[in-house]
């Protein structure tokens, strides 16, 4: 068989010669790189793996990390399976990747009896033998699944790992962290750029509280980290001021520009940036303007190296990033006939910039007039008292929808007032169709494990 056309990620990290303090740890252990390229795993010699399709299933983000090291080159697949993956659609995804291997870390149910099991966790055992690499390994992710059964899509090692040209200076002692997952695409791009860039990379946990994980990021000299809007509220509603990062990156939903600012505050020595990635179209960019939204030059740029066009309202992107295709029941193409993935995230133009409005999937039609949550929802958390939102669809038997809120506000506020305010302000700057008609005090809004605003709650 002839050797595979790139580097296994395990000869990427051996070969690196990274120095004894770089480091990947959650909430219970620690481990150096370098003990990642010498031991394994893994209770099934690697051997066994060879050319096999692996789902890794695990309950905690490390021994995925380290059996995912260990697998690429070796197994022809390996898919990262999210800790909330509903278990009723494991045995499709079984039967439609032909998966050979499941890789626990913890006992779990037999899911039929085409599948062989093996175990991966910690300590580390020491290895003598480790097989040469003769795959090009597929990474497949899983994409949110809010709209049905989650959909698996492949993606290459070089193609999560390619260059994103950001202009963003990283000193190989830089340590980053991530509330995403590491099983979603947001956690793999952050844990590949820290593993391969020669940094640590400190590892949320969900056996931690979230000031818990801020403390521990603090304490281990976090210096960059990532995640979603949603996940940056909960922290400035926890202890934020327990750690002190160099650079601060939103992801995976609106960024508007009270949170913005709000970080920009509590971080005033961190560089404040916002990025646009999706599960299939990669990374695409980060803005670090200080501003929501993007500059409209970003959009046909004949020189930039990751193509954008608006296409019907939709952001278009075509880059070395996107994923090749989908597996299983999903048969329409990732991209068109020219390469650009439509995302979904749909954008308007206001005076030189492009502003994220929300997803086609989520607009609210009240009385034939379309209406974006994320952008009724920029507009109301501009209030210093409100910490976040949620602007949802409320059935009307005029309308067919009306406009509600569910508003967070910090301990220092009066509703009473609060709540005139605010809509005093959505009226100055929104259509009346879009003004909330009905406005809710809630003391929390629920985050899913993506990291994402529950809609649907």
């Amino acid at each position: 068989m002839p050797p595979p056309d790139r580097p296994s990620l395990w000869q990427l990290i051996a070969g690196a010669g990274l120095p004894e303090p770089r480091f990947i740890a959650d909430s219970e252990q620690r481990i150096h790189w370098l003990d990642v390229a010498r031991a394994t795993t893994l209770n099934a010699p690697l051997d066994s793996f060879l050319g096999k399709c692996v789902l890794l299933r695990t309950a905690h983000q490390l021994p995925t990390i380290l059996a995912a090291v260990e697998l690429d080159g070796i197994a022809s697949r390996l898919i990262l399976c999210p800790p909330d993956f509903p278990a009723a659609h494991l045995p499709a995804i079984i039967a439609d990747a032909a998966v050979d291997f499941l890789v626990h870390d913890e006992t779990i149910p037999t899911t039929d009896n085409t599948t062989t099991t093996a175990r991966c966790g910690l300590p580390l055992t020491p290895i003598t033998h480790r097989p040469a690499p003769t795959q090009n390994t597929e990474w497949i992710l899983f994409t949110s699944g809010t709209t049905g059964r989650p959909k698996m899509v492949i993606h290459t090692l070089p193609g999560l790992t390619g260059p994103l040209d950001d202009g963003l200076a990283v000193t190989k002692d830089a340590v980053w962290s991530t509330f995403y997952d590491i099983r979603r695409y947001g956690g793999l791009q952050i844990l590949l750029r820290a593993c391969l860039g020669g940094g640590s990379m400190v590892l949320s946990d969900t056996r931690e509280s979230l000031a818990a994980f801020l403390t521990r990021a603090g304490a281990a000299g976090v210096t960059h980290i990532s995640g979603t809007p949603s996940h940056w509220r909960r922290a400035l509603m926890s202890d934020a001021n327990a750690m002190s990062p160099a650079y601060v990156r939103l992801s995976g939903e609106v960024a508007d520009q009270a949170i913005l600012n709000n970080l920009k505050q509590a971080y005033p020595h961190a560089a404040v940036a916002h990025a646009f990635a999706s599960t299939e179209a990669g990374v695409a960019f980060d803005v670090r303007d200080g501003m929501a939204g993007f500059p409209a030059a970003y959009i046909d740029d004949p020189n930039a190296k990751i193509a954008m066009r608006v296409q019907d309202g939709s952001l278009r992107i075509r880059s070395s990033r996107t994923a090749l295709r989908y597996i299983g029941e999903h048969t329409a193409p990732v991209m068109d006939s020219e390469g650009y993935v439509d995302t979904g995230d749909l954008v308007e133009r206001r005076d030189g910039r492009y502003y994220f409005v929300g997803r086609r999937e989520g607009i609210i039609n009240v009385g034939g007039q379309k209406v974006h949550p994320e952008e009724v929802e920029a507009v109301v958390n501009l209030h210093p008292a409100v910490l976040m939102s949620r602007v949802r669809g409320r059935p009307s038997p005029i309308t067919g929808a009306i406009v509600a809120a569910d508003i967070v506000l910090n301990q220092a506020s009066v509703a009473s007032n609060v709540q005139h305010e605010i809509l005093e302000t959505c009226r100055t700057h929104l259509p009346a169709f879009k003004v909330p008609a009905l406005l809710t005090i809630v003391e929390k809004l629920d985050v899913g494990a993506a990291g994402k605003l529950l809609r649907r709650a």
